[in-house]
């Protein structure tokens, strides 16, 4: 056994102290998972992160007339977001050696894309939702006319931020940077996991193969961008990309099934079990089609296929990405 290291039955992950988790064969086939402690403080990266992309954020979005159009793009955009996408991007330029400046224009830009997904997706002619990252939504503060405009806006502020704001990165790079936001979302991306999503509402036949093709192209793909970009400005070779587009989409599917089933857990009775009103609703999710029992199982799967996409980086600059696989799982104990 590696010296300082101990046996653990899951890799447990406080949000403030990383660490990650390695099975070892042992003696006689047997198999045992080692925890090697990383002292790597996940809540200060992520609070770094948080700053440098707000500061960035704050600075590319022009002030200027119209200003309705102007305050309902800074609402949206400036709010108390995560900022997941734009961190795993600068996470994948920095895993493969390159700098958090290189790709903070990339980074921002990811986050402009699914700020204005958002604003879309909420109208009341898709998602209809109330509250947004616990703030009232734009299209109830604004109006309709007055979020879809700022959505449109971002879209096509994401595009000019990259090509105005990117410094130090040869141009072929750039483009391929470009190629890849636009592929994310449009009919390959997130407008297809989009429409897909609406025609299936309601829908009690919905096949697992079907909600996967919306998650994937809804939650992953602006992940599996944001990972791609930031590994292809760090200068990572094509076998380093595609490891990084299978984290994403093992990654994005995580994501989406332990929303759903922390949806389904604040919305019970305590008894593990989905409660009426939740089955009986339009939304498509995990829960409803392959029951809570075996979404967690795959939660479980997904956490496994998703770090072992990272085992042979140096774990130390892969603990971002091994921290916050594990903290999407375990964020709601």
């Amino acid at each position: 056994m590696q010296a300082g290291a101990q046996l653990i039955s899951k890799p447990v992950v406080p949000f403030d102290l990383g660490c990650f988790a390695q099975s070892t064969k042992m003696g006689g086939g047997a198999e045992v998972i080692l925890k090697r402690v990383v002292p790597f403080d996940f809540l200060g990266y992520m609070e770094s992160k948080i700053v440098g992309v707000n500061k960035t954020l704050e600075k590319a979005v022009p002030h200027g007339s119209p200003t309705l159009i102007q305050e309902s793009l800074r609402y949206a955009l400036l709010s108390n977001g995560k900022r997941i996408r734009p961190t795993l991007c600068i996470s994948a330029c920095e895993l493969v050696g390159g700098k958090e400046e290189l790709a903070m224009p990339a980074a921002c830009a990811i986050e402009m894309v699914h700020t204005a997904s958002l604003l879309h997706d909420d109208l009341p002619c898709m998602g209809n939702d109330e509250l947004r990252r616990r703030m009232q939504i734009n299209h109830s503060k604004f109006g309709e006319d007055t979020t879809v405009m700022p959505g449109t806006f971002l879209l096509s502020l994401a595009f000019e931020h990259v090509a105005r704001a990117t410094k130090n990165v040869p141009p072929r790079k750039i483009l391929r940077v470009l190629s890849e936001i636009g592929r994310s979302t449009g009919s390959e991306g997130m407008v297809a996991g989009s429409f897909i999503d609406m025609e299936s509402q309601g829908d009690p036949c919905i096949s697992l193969q079907t909600l996967e093709y919306i998650h994937v192209h809804k939650t992953a793909i602006v992940l599996e961008c944001a990972l791609v970009c930031g590994a292809i400005i760090g200068g990572a070779s094509e076998e380093v990309i595609k490891k990084m587009r299978r984290y994403a989409r093992n990654l994005g599917l995580l994501l989406q099934l332990m929303n759903e089933n922390l949806d389904v857990a604040n919305s019970s009775d305590g008894s593990g079990k989905a409660p009426e009103r939740y089955l009986l609703s339009d939304k498509v999710t995990y829960p409803k089609v392959i029951g809570l029992q075996q979404s967690s199982e795959f939660a479980t799967e997904l956490l496994k296929q998703a770090k072992e996409q990272l085992r042979l980086f140096d774990q130390e600059r892969a603990a971002p990405l091994l921290c916050l696989a594990d903290q999407i799982v375990y964020m709601q104990n």
